[in-house]
């Protein structure tokens, strides 16, 4: 499990819908008959069996990594997670697809541009 995994915590905090694994696996909803969300991986019993799906291939994950990023209250804070992202998107590269990672990287450095504005203003104040 790695720290972003740690820090995100899909099976407690994720909702996790019928709806959206119905969208990923581009079946009709009602196929679907329930969805759990386990420790690693949620499992989708369907029409077809069930099946497991990891949770960084699901919408829901990349929202959950995008709202830490904006609420990152410091630079070192988003160079930490920036470390997390990174280290994670590697470790499990066939789990992401590149338009995801284009938007998380677009998203850390909006970030830290309002960060570096906000902490140098302070400085100035100060």
């Amino acid at each position: 499990m790695t720290a972003l995994f740690r820090r995100i915590q899909p099976s407690k905090k994720l909702r996790i819908t019928a709806r959206s694994i119905a969208q990923f696996l581009k079946i009709s909803q009602n196929l679907i008959k329930r969805v759990e969300s386990w420790a690693g991986v949620v499992f989708v019993h369907h029409h077809r069996g069930g099946q497991f799906i990891s949770y960084r291939r699901l919408e829901e994950w990349q929202n959950a990594i995008a709202h830490q990023i904006q609420t990152c209250p410091t630079l070192r804070e988003l160079s930490q997670l920036k470390t997390s992202i990174q280290y994670d998107t590697r470790k499990f590269k066939k789990q992401y697809l590149q338009k995801t990672l284009d938007f998380l990287n677009q998203m850390c450095i909006e970030r830290q541009d309002i960060l570096e504005i906000w902490e140098s203003s302070n400085c100035i104040a100060s």
